[in-house]
């Protein structure tokens, strides 16, 4: 189920990290999230514990271990707390009773699902145990199940269960291990020798948690106790009422109840039940109370049946035939000898009719399961199967033509059906609804990838706090910035190159050209305004003014050189040339636009630094001189170019900008 898997998942993040589990899940080949009552297959599970393995380094049986004990904090989380801490008042009933505990899950999951039945699909059984006691406290568990190598979940699960309920540490060391031949099938047969030790003393464990050596002791102590008490009071009463006028003498019976009420109701020794000499109750009264018992005697011949089952099974009512004709053993899965049944005594017993011994008009129906305890009586050397149909919902029991009425009264499988119905029709709702959540989280997912690139687009063609605010459906103002630097560079002879290509190849050579501008840009964070045709603009300071606009300007500009020399001409096929030209000086900004907007500069800035770079020289870098006053001072090679005659200005004095002579060639191109 994908409750196991998530429970796995959960572990890997807990302890190791999100990173972890997607490199984990990745290599397992599986997907990221479960749903909890699907069904998936063993292989998935098997998949992701081998690759845990070896992403964290660690042998299978301590990933097993760790994981059973986190599968019982899991299983806590989950809702299931209250009903493991119910099981048993020590370990060796907790034990004892886990097989119970699968047999009740299973009429939820319909499937043999449980506390230690692992990622299994349902077709498969779930494993069994068998616990017995030893002289010296400690006992022996044996496992039983058809997966081979899991077993050292067992120790961490039952581990932590023994710490959290009992407040006990225990130590589970394997004594034997074989495959189990006198079973029907092969089956893993692991002995554990578990050990036990308090942690804890007696007097702070909690309501749930006994241990019997403890208890014990403190019985005797409040009993000696009370017994003291008590006794004194009654000889006391006693007395006074000597000394009286009329004195009668007190039965044992009143001193006894005089003592008990003494003791505020409590009993003071252990419970002895008291059995008649005779049993009262005639033999037709007890096969029509208990409609589906079955008496059976060493040689599995009956000797006893309920009125339900001989209606259901006819041959029953033939006394002396033998059971395993029948019936036969689903659970635990064992043989049909009575030493089998003997040996498992502990266990819930599940039988199933056998399709070729049933009537005519069963023959097309599902056969009928019956689950219930075995209860061996030494005086008659009989077996005694107090059991009930094993029936989960009322389509179960329509598909056996069966009724309520066949139930008896007292019998909860009636109760059951009708409340299981009912909590599989909130399972079914609750996996849909767990459907739906997961489709949501995907899509949402997409959306968020989807919304990411929209975002990344957005923030190519407005800087980022100008996209929010358009986002936010605010109105973007004009800045004005007193200093930024700007600059514009062209391609030498692209209108002749245009003339002679194919325009594909223009696309190509702008596009290869623009790609490792756009890199440099990112480099050294200046901002792209613009491409037109050959024309590529950027500006430092804007639209977050920063006072190393002119520095990372330059930076930008030799790097474009650099970058250029990589760009083939397609006509001549040598490196193309472009011209750079940079100025300094005060602009506005804005939004213009509102299909398409675009971020624009305003102001004679951006016309000096246009003409520049219409005044400059091939693969050469020509500096205004406020772009020279700037750079003058930071560690750059700039040589005077002189006064030139600029287009619309008149007279300007211009220069070169060679170099960054602190600064390599790698630096400026951002290579590692």
């Amino acid at each position: 189920y994908g409750f196991i898997n998530t429970c796995l998942k959960s572990l890997v993040v807990e302890k190791y990290g999100e990173e972890t589990w997607e490199k984990l899940r990745l290599q397992a080949g599986v997907q990221d999230s479960f749903l909890t009552f699907e069904v998936y297959k063993d292989e998935i599970t098997m998949q992701l514990v081998d690759k845990a393995c070896k992403v964290l380094g660690v042998p299978a049986d301590l990933v097993l271990r760790e994981f059973g004990k986190y599968f019982f904090e899991f299983c806590k989380r989950s809702g299931y707390d209250h009903m493991l801490r119910t099981l048993g008042g020590n370990l060796y009933e907790f034990i004892e009773n886990l097989d119970a505990l699968h047999s009740y899950l299973s009429l939820s999951y319909q499937a043999s699902f449980g506390f230690v039945c692992f990622f299994f699909p349902q077709e498969m059984n779930a494993p069994s145990f068998r616990v017995e006691k030893n002289e010296d406290g400690s006992m022996h568990l044996h496992y039983y199940s058809d997966r081979r190598g899991l077993c050292h979940i067992v120790p961490g699960i039952i581990g932590a269960a023994a710490l959290d309920f009992f407040n006990i540490e225990i130590s589970m060391k394997i004594v034997n291990q074989t495959e189990e031949e006198e079973r029907t099938g092969k089956k893993e047969h692991i002995v554990f020798l578990v050990t036990q030790n308090p942690v804890f003393p007696c007097k702070e464990r909690n309501e749930f948690s006994s241990s019997s050596k403890c208890l014990v002791d403190s019985e005797k102590q409040s009993e000696t106790q009370l017994n003291k008490e008590d006794l004194e009071k009654a000889k006391n009463t006693t007395g006074d009422r000597g000394n009286s006028v009329c004195p009668v003498k007190k039965s044992h019976w009143k001193t006894l109840r005089g003592i008990i009420a003494l003791g505020k109701g409590k009993l003071l020794r252990g419970f002895d039940p008291v059995y008649p000499k005779s049993l009262w109750i005639d033999t037709k009264t007890f096969c029509n109370g208990l409609p589906f018992h079955m008496v059976f005697d060493k040689e599995l011949r009956v000797k006893q049946a309920g009125v339900s089952i001989q209606k259901i099974v006819p041959g029953l009512q033939t006394m002396g035939i033998s059971l395993d004709q029948y019936f036969r053993i689903v659970h635990p899965e064992v043989p049909f000898t009575i030493s089998s049944i003997q040996k498992f005594i502990n266990s819930q017993f599940v039988f199933q009719t056998r399709r070729e011994m049933m009537p005519e008009s069963w023959k097309q129906r599902p056969m009928l399961e019956l689950r219930g305890q075995m209860m061996w009586m030494e005086s008659l050397q009989c077996m005694l199967y107090l059991c009930s149909p094993l029936l989960r919902t009322l389509h179960e029991l329509e598909e056996r033509q069966m009724h309520i009425a066949d139930i008896a009264p007292h019998d909860v499988t009636r109760d059951l059906i009708l409340l299981n119905q009912q909590r599989l029709a909130e399972m079914e709702l609750s996996n849909q609804l767990e459907r739906k959540k997961e489709e949501l989280r995907i899509l949402s997912k997409h959306l968020e990838e989807e919304k990411k690139k929209t975002e990344a687009l957005l923030y190519a063609m407005l800087p980022q706090h100008v996209a929010n605010q358009l986002k936010e459906g605010k109105r973007v103002e004009a800045g004005e910035f007193q200093e930024c630097t700007i600059l514009f560079s062209d391609v030498v002879t692209f209108t002749n190159i245009c003339a002679q290509c194919e325009p594909i190849q223009i696309v190509l050579m702008l596009n290869s050209m623009y790609l490792r501008f756009d890199r440099l840009t990112t480099v050294h964070d200046v901002y792209k305004v613009e491409t037109i045709g050959d024309a590529y603009m950027v500006v430092g300071g804007v639209p977050v003014p920063v006072p190393t606009h002119a520095e990372r300007v330059a930076n930008f500009a030799l790097g474009m050189i650099i970058a250029a020399k990589g760009v083939q001409n397609p006509v001549s096929g040598n490196p193309i040339q472009i011209r750079v030209g940079i100025h300094t000086g005060p602009v506005l900004a804005g939004v213009v636009g509102e299909k398409m907007p675009r971020y624009c500069l305003f102001g004679d800035t951006v016309n000096i630094a246009s003409r520049m770079e219409s005044h400059g020289v091939p693969s050469k870098i020509h500096l205004s001189s406020s772009a020279y006053q700037c750079l003058k001072y930071k560690n750059f090679e700039i040589t005077e170019r002189g006064e030139i005659e600029v287009k619309g200005k008149g007279k300007m004095h211009t220069y070169f900008l060679i170099r960054n002579k602190t600064a390599t060639e790698n630096e400026i191109m951002g290579r590692p």
